[in-house]
């Protein structure tokens, strides 16, 4: 007899808040319940800048969904609620939830603000099977803070992943072991992990619209069209085989700041200005937190929406502007189209580690202790800790004269403040 697939015997939640952002305003809120509601920035007459952060389920009946132009969103219905985000207050309670989700079991891999992947293979000695423990999870979330969950419930965290996607909101949708082919196959092809716009026309032009059509093609065929890498991956989750552990160690694996300009911009200095006030700002979150990155990304968004990313990776892990500001700024100006304005441009660092755990290595003509710009760095933080956010700034771009680039105190938008993501 052979052997039961390890897998098969795990029970995978995966967790995910309903229209989180909108579902706490209306808590705050009961005068907003039952009308459509958009979380994003002020729509000035459908002129407005900013995209939507997300929306109730009332308004996606109009079509407004999550990364949408907030001008188009107040175009597809005028008649909604249109609130700011309050960044604070979300992560207040998504603390909450994850506290309730901590109480069930410690192997929690976070995806967002809103939603976790969960192991509770152990827990079911205590609170039964994996539905069982899905529907402890919701009854707790709707019991201690009033709002809903939808959770998938599989053996796989790809499976899981997309259940809990197929009866929002407040659902809870269970792929029993063995019947992960059969639920993947009438799904589109958009549900497979890794299928961007040209990965699913690849898949088209091989004659497959469903997951059961990527199932039925060969291996060796699916790797022809799309490359061993890609071609191996959708023939194993196209029949539902995901092996891989919940990463408990997953934490935050990036920090970023981003900021929509108020009207697109074909000025340069300007783009570059705000550019280097994100870079300092990142690098003082990164040690607010003890964190250190090691992998510098730069987004850039033009008038046509149309967003690029270039990224670089470090010879050390960083967390100050001296040694992120002048990677940020070339990889701006080498991914740069200068015949297109700026909409949104953004720095991120990724490739985390805390700062106690790097030790870097001291240049030959270093005198042991700090680097002079971590002391410069402390230096600054401690000034606008004491007098106020940006009581010091700096007075001009690294290595530029002191006229050209100088920073704005904080990078602001009209419509949308910079993110913390």
């Amino acid at each position: 007899m052979r052997a039961q697939d390890p897998a098969s015997q795990r029970a995978i939640l995966h967790v995910d808040m309903d229209a989180f952002y909108a579902a706490v305003e209306e808590r705050e809120n009961p005068a907003l319940q039952g009308k459509p509601v958009v979380i994003g920035s002020d729509p000035r007459g459908g002129r407005g800048r900013g995209v939507v952060a997300t929306a109730n389920y009332e308004a996606r009946r109009y079509g407004v969904g999550s990364a949408m132009p907030i001008g188009q969103a107040y175009r597809a219905c005028p008649q909604a609620v249109f609130i700011r985000p309050r960044m604070s207050l979300y992560a207040e309670v998504s603390a909450r939830v994850f506290e309730i989700l901590g109480q069930v079991t410690d192997l929690i891999e976070p995806l967002s603000i809103d939603e976790a992947f969960l192991d509770v293979t152990a827990s079911r000695r205590l609170l039964g099977d994996g539905p069982a423990v899905a529907r402890h999870i919701k009854d707790e979330i709707k019991r201690q803070e009033s709002l809903t969950a939808s959770v998938g419930c599989a053996a796989s965290k790809f499976v899981a992943k997309v259940a809990s996607d197929l009866d929002k909101p407040d659902g809870l949708v269970v792929v029993e072991p063995g019947r992960e082919a059969d639920f993947l196959a009438p799904l589109g092809i958009e549900r497979l992990w890794g299928a961007g716009p040209k990965a699913q026309q690849r898949l088209r032009n091989l004659g497959c619209a469903t997951i059961g059509d990527v199932a039925a093609c060969s291996e060796a065929r699916l790797q022809k069209a799309l490359g061993d890498a890609l071609g191996d991956r959708f023939h194993r989750l196209s029949r539902g085989l995901d092996t891989r552990p919940v990463d408990t160690g997953r934490g935050r694996k990036s920090l970023s700041k981003e900021v929509t300009f108020g009207a697109d911009v074909s000025d340069r200095k300007q783009v570059e200005r705000r550019l280097l006030a994100l870079s300092e700002q990142t690098a003082a979150a990164l040690r607010k937190k003890g964190l250190r990155g090691q992998t510098v990304t730069v987004k850039l968004r033009w008038e046509g929406f149309e967003t690029v990313t270039r990224q670089r990776t470090l010879p050390q892990p960083a967390d100050t502007l001296e040694a992120i500001w002048p990677v940020a700024r070339e990889l701006f100006r080498k991914a740069d189209r200068p015949r297109l304005k700026v909409r949104l441009v953004g720095v991120s660092l990724s490739g985390l580690s805390e700062r106690s755990a790097d030790r870097r290595q001291l240049g030959l003509f270093e005198p042991p202790g700090e680097a002079p710009d971590t002391r410069i760095a402390g230096a600054l933080d401690t000034l606008n800790e004491r007098f106020g956010a940006n009581a010091v700034t700096r007075a001009a771009a690294l290595g530029q004269s002191r006229r050209s680039f100088t920073p704005d105190p904080e990078p602001r938008s009209p419509d949308e403040p910079a993110s913390d993501a």
